[in-house]
């Protein structure tokens, strides 16, 4: 019952589309597949690291106000950066491989870089799943159980993240948005810059 319940509120929680969505829905829609899958490994490895800390009980992270003050700004101000970045870029077609030259010099490494800090800068993941494990998982939890718990969180963190990219990295999806590719990655760049100015405010 205790993992029905941890895992059905987590699954809730990743259907809610936040900064990691609009990262994987630009890339995917501008490069080859296998860079927003390197994005994806990014944001799944940010959020196994929170739940490191969650499963081995470091919730006293959550009361370290300057940590997570320093988060909140970091976090804030390079959603920005990556939104500015979007917004700045220039209009151009994908050609055959999806890929643009305004990406082309980036490499697989990078791109994970790209999703991980986004999701290690984002104080509200630390909050969520300390608040997950202090609220649903029972002091008396063995700790194998709870790194069960931690293990099975990250990977549907990678397996909805990979499938999303699957699913925009599709031809026919390719092929319906490419007119469109221009003004989704600015709106994508318009609403990072949002998330990373109401994250540093709140």
């Amino acid at each position: 019952m205790e993992f029905l319940l941890i895992a059905s509120a987590h699954f809730v929680a990743l259907l809610s589309p936040g900064p990691d969505f609009f990262l994987i829905l630009q890339t995917s829609l501008r490069m080859p597949l296998k860079y927003a899958f390197a994005v994806c490994c990014g944001i799944a490895a940010a959020n196994g690291l929170y739940l490191f800390f969650a499963v081995t009980g470091l919730e006293a992270i959550r009361e370290m106000n300057t940590l997570m003050e320093a988060l909140k700004y970091l976090g804030g101000g390079y959603l920005v950066y990556i939104g500015i970045l979007l917004l700045k870029a220039p209009a151009r077609p994908i050609d055959e491989r999806g890929q643009t030259s305004f990406i082309r010099s980036r490499h697989l490494g990078k791109q994970f870089m790209i999703g991980f800090m986004s999701a290690i800068l984002n104080p509200k993941n630390a909050v969520f799943y300390l608040s997950l494990f202090t609220a649903m998982v029972s002091p008396h939890t063995p700790l194998l159980q709870r790194a069960a718990y931690g293990v099975w969180m990250t990977a549907m963190v990678l397996v909805w993240d990979t499938f999303l990219a699957a699913v925009l990295s599709g031809k026919r999806i390719r092929n319906g948005l490419s007119s469109w590719v221009f003004y989704l990655e600015k709106t994508a760049g318009i609403i990072l810059c949002f998330f990373g100015i109401m994250m540093s405010r709140h």
